[in-house]
């Protein structure tokens, strides 16, 4: 792909957007940027762009900036909006990072995708292969940029790369010779027109793979496992209900790896995680260590030395016997259903915040058997109130800080605190991140508190 001389613009001004633009100068390209926030907002990343010989018009999307451009390339994220849409129906060039980035990229590419687990399996996946000697890196949504890898790649790297539906709704040629298809559930229906539209996008990854290739799918996601009929790779299956092969699955209290013949991995009582999906990402990245060669011992050391990542159930505090989780991350439904599966015991769960579409009935049945009361807030409180209306106690509160605080006080020892939302955080936060280190402040600050009434 020729870029000297091309007018490329990126839209969005984010991390993807910035190092689009260091990669598009250093090929000659003419790069503008359009970004929709304000000046102000973006005062010193506007100067330093224009200083660099980068047209930036923000504030607002002009199409006329779109209609001009040879190539546009959205940064992950950027819905469809009418400027892109006419001017795709233009003909003119749309594309991914992740798709610039591959038609320059030397090495091998781990492609993961799926509605929920995605961050976890790529950073475990990176852990096991780094760990075991290869050179690998970790890229995409949960690390650095595709593209910024490309000045520096040489065939044997591997790169371990997150990728959302987002990118890959505007991908092209773009293929992964390893694909791990984790899940699919509704997600992201605020952007997609449709659940159709956004298991499409996510097709995507297996649709480029040939012969040569390997997809790895969950066996007991009936419409992922269904992908083994549509798909030209050579395909291994991951699985906590039956034996596959060849694959991964859970077999008593052991996972067990079977190709060609059956090893035992580890006990499920050494698997440092909680949850049966994380289960499920073990087995995947288990999986693609295994396909490069990792002994069954390296691959053990590496997962029994991960902590889980920041706000994927994780564990802030107990106070007086009650636990706190931190599962800010779980932005859609299908994520919390598996996050109160998680327990064995009574839940206050904290829900709500910007909805995308989900269907909060399908937490129903998991509610009343598993949760002593829910706290709502954020602007779906009302949407879940009433999908919820006949599960069991709920109380709306304003803010984390009281949700934090009404959740202690029905809390008794032994029980859990969960946030565990089902939704997405802009309502109030900038991101899931600034979710969910508010919530363990407040967790914090509500621990100092008890010890001073007590001191």
């Amino acid at each position: 792909m020729i870029l000297e001389g091309k007018k490329v613009l990126v839209v969005g001004l984010g991390k993807t957007g910035e190092a689009l633009c260091r990669f598009l100068l250093d090929h000659g390209a003419q790069v503008m940027i359009s970004e929709k926030k304000n000046s102000e907002e973006m005062s010193q990343k506007v100067s330093f762009w224009r200083q660099k010989g980068v047209r930036v018009e923000s504030g607002k999307h002009e199409l006329e900036s779109f209609l001009q451009s040879d190539v546009i390339v959205p940064s992950p994220g950027v819905p469809m909006i009418p400027e892109l849409e006419e001017a795709r129906k233009k003909g003119i060039k749309t594309i991914s990072e992740i798709e610039l980035a591959y038609r320059f990229l030397k090495g091998k590419i781990i492609g993961i995708t799926g509605s929920n687990g995605k961050s976890t399996t790529a950073t475990l996946t990176h852990k096991i292969l780094k760990e075991g000697g290869l050179e690998a890196f970790l890229a995409g949504n949960i690390g650095t940029p595709l593209i910024s890898f490309v000045e520096n790649s040489k065939d044997e790297h591997i790169y371990v790369t997150e990728i959302s539906s987002f990118q890959l709704e505007y991908a092209d040629e773009f293929r992964a010779p390893i694909s791990v298809f984790l899940n699919i559930s509704p997600d992201h229906l605020d952007w997609h027109t449709s659940f159709h539209a956004y298991f499409g996008a996510k097709k995507k990854l297996l649709a480029a793979q040939n012969e040569d290739d390997i997809a790895i799918l969950n066996r007991d996601d009936p419409q992922v496992w269904m992908l083994d009929k549509e798909s030209k790779a050579r395909i291994y299956a991951f699985s906590r209900e039956r034996k596959v092969s060849p694959g991964c699955y859970i077999e008593g209290d052991w996972v067990v790896l079977q190709d060609k013949k059956e090893e035992r991995l580890m006990r499920g009582a050494e698997i440092p995680l909680i949850g049966i999906h994380n289960q499920e990402n073990i087995m995947a990245s288990s999986l693609v260590g295994h396909i490069f060669g990792l002994s069954l011992q390296q691959i053990k050391e590496s997962i029994k030395g991960f902590k889980g990542l920041e706000h994927r159930l994780e564990k802030v505090l107990t106070i007086k016997g009650v636990d706190f989780y931190n599962d800010s991350k779980a932005t859609n439904v299908d994520a919390t259903l598996k996050s109160i599966q998680s327990f064995d015991r009574k839940i206050i769960l904290i829900l709500g915040g910007r909805d995308k579409g989900g269907d909060f009935y399908k937490l129903a049945k998991a509610i009343r058997e598993k949760v002593k009361k829910i706290i709502l807030i954020g602007e779906a409180r009302e949407k879940i109130a009433r999908a919820l209306n006949n599960t069991g106690p709920s109380e709306s509160v304003s803010s984390l800080k009281e949700a934090v605080r009404a959740g202690y006080s029905e809390a008794g020892p032994g029980e859990v605190i969960l946030l565990a939302p089902a939704c997405t955080s802009f309502d109030m936060f900038q991101s899931f991140e600034e979710r969910g280190k508010v919530f363990k402040q407040e967790v914090f600050a509500l621990e100092q508190i008890l010890e001073k009434e007590l001191g």
